[in-house]
């Protein structure tokens, strides 16, 4: 077992735009059985029934799932990024071995005033750590962090 010992979880709001983003699927997926449902006659719930219950998984269960297993820390001149539901990934970066961070929004995560924060490291192997469902500010508050720390280094 992972020790996840002081980890920050992240925004709340990252739950509810990961099951915004598997609503979108889900209509797609019951406007498709819905055709097949009309296509088989006398059959009525043959199709709805077994997607209706992938629906509940992939709005409800999943997400929840997914945000419970993500978290970081941010201490000890390092990032640390935890994540993943059946493959688990355990993320240490070094600041020493930053060369650039970025903070990303892409529109739905505008709309919920989120962000992705990304570091580029030296080398070829996980030379980029993203951390998504960060709020905003604490995504900015983070580079910044990261970067003094960079600059203390190097002077």
């Amino acid at each position: 077992m992972e020790d996840t010992t002081g980890l920050t979880e992240l925004d709340p709001r990252y739950k509810t735009m990961m099951r915004f983003v598997a609503a979108i699927f889900a209509v797609v997926l019951l406007a498709g059985a819905s055709i097949a449902e009309f296509m088989i006659p006398g059959w009525t719930g043959v199709v709805w029934g077994p997607v209706l219950l992938v629906v509940l998984y992939l709005v409800v269960w999943l997400p929840m799932r997914r945000y419970a297993t993500r978290g970081y820390s941010l201490a000890e001149e390092r990032l640390r990024v935890v994540r993943g539901v059946l493959f688990r990934s355990d993320t240490v970066v070094p600041f020493g071995r930053v060369q650039h961070i970025d903070v990303d929004q892409g529109p739905l995560e505008r709309a919920f005033h989120l962000a992705t924060l990304t570091v580029h490291t030296a080398g070829s192997h996980n030379s980029s750590v993203s951390l998504p469902g960060l709020a905003h500010e604490d995504a900015m508050a983070m580079r910044e962090q990261i970067r003094a720390a960079i600059r203390r280094d190097t002077q």
